[in-house]
């Protein structure tokens, strides 16, 4: 995307997700690493990572956790890796 400037934070949330997509290392293969992060009024609220081969996509297990934390997801914005 040329010319968009992240802020702190924004960039904190895309670092977030590329440290937690490493949690599928060795089981996602030969799908590619992807975490996500849940983030609103300047908070992350959930995240979650592609942990299996077959299991969750890393947008649906952050869904999932803001779900399991009791927190909407309305109004947030994703941050993928993929």
């Amino acid at each position: 995307m040329s010319g968009t400037q992240w802020s702190e934070f924004e960039r904190g949330c895309m670092e977030q997700a590329l440290k937690i997509a490493k949690q599928g290392e060795g089981q996602v293969s030969p799908n590619p690493l992807v975490g996500c992060v849940l983030a609103r009024d300047g908070k992350i609220i959930a995240e979650g990572w592609h942990d299996h081969l077959g299991d969750l996509h890393a947008e649906q297990a952050a869904i999932a956790d803001a779900e399991a934390r009791g927190v909407a997801t309305q109004g947030a914005t994703a941050f993928v890796t993929l």
